[in-house]
């Protein structure tokens, strides 16, 4: 049995919060000067650099890339054989939040009671934690500060298996069209489809992780993501909404079993500000 400390923890989680909100990943910036080549809208291009600009000036400057910091979420995939020791897990990862938020300037969205009293927490936390257990001794830490533009733009549906296909695309374009400007595209579009209510849900929001461009290993998911990025771009949003042929970086499916008589379908719709970080210890 291999001990993690608590306190390692904390600083991991430190660690790469600050990172995520500092730093977009290299294949995010990649996909951006990628699409200033395909956009055919004048002002799309424009703001395709604003964008570059943006990524350069937060990462050299040490700065939140932007001012919606978002939800703490975090994906932990802890190893069968580790035991944290000096203080629970969870307790850690909320801890290494509080002091990235506070340390890094970051700003705080949390608020306490969701419904009447809305008071907010200070200091971003309490995390959004999805644990998973797998084999091995080690401890991998993904990041991901989720906005509310985006996330708040995100839906869920539970269709009948009769709807199939067709009736999958519809919905995820629909909820593209219906997110339009607020969510400040281009996007990365996750869509988890089968499972339950709550697992599909989650499958939309781990696709994002995904590097842009990466296709689905599976032929009818790649198929599946080839067919929406073409007809996600139809619909003409452009970046920042200001109309063009860049709405979408990338779109990413996860597929999972599901019950014969469910169909359940999620997209979670990413900002163009894709930021994860993530840590093995």
């Amino acid at each position: 049995m291999r001990e993690v400390h608590y306190k390692q923890v904390v600083e991991a989680v430190k660690e790469i919060a600050i990172k995520a909100n500092y730093e977009l990943p290299e294949d995010v910036e990649l996909a951006y000067q990628t699409a200033i080549k395909r956009e055919e809208a004048e002002l799309g291009r424009e703001v395709l650099q604003q964008i570059l600009l943006n990524i350069k000036s937060a990462r050299e400057e040490r700065m939140a890339y932007c001012q919606d910091t978002g939800v703490a979420v975090v994906f932990v995939e802890i190893g069968q054989e580790v035991h944290v020791v000096g203080g629970s897990l969870e307790d850690a990862i909320n801890e290494g939040v509080r002091k990235a938020y506070t340390e890094g300037y970051l700003r705080a969205s949390m608020v306490y009671d969701p419904v009447f009293e809305r008071k907010n927490t200070k200091d971003n936390t309490p995390a959004v934690i999805h644990y998973r257990i797998v084999p091995g001794d080690r401890l991998r830490l993904v990041f991901a500060p989720k906005g509310a533009g985006s996330e708040n733009t995100s839906r869920l549906a539970m269709l009948k298996p009769a709807d199939g296909w067709e009736g999958v695309k519809r919905f995820v374009l629909e909820t593209v069209k219906l997110a339009g400007p607020n969510a400040c595209p281009p996007f990365t579009v996750g869509v988890g489809i089968g499972g339950t209510f709550e697992y599909c849900a989650l499958l939309a929001k781990k696709a994002l992780f995904r590097p842009v461009g990466d296709r689905n290993p599976d032929p009818v998911g790649r198929r599946m993501e080839e067919e929406l990025m073409e007809e996600v771009n139809k619909i003409g949003w452009g970046p920042m909404g200001f109309g063009g042929t860049v709405t979408a970086v990338d779109v990413k499916v996860e597929l999972y079993p599901c019950h014969i008589a469910s169909l359940p379908v999620a997209v979670n719709i990413q900002c163009h500000a894709s930021r994860h970080a993530e840590i093995e210890l």
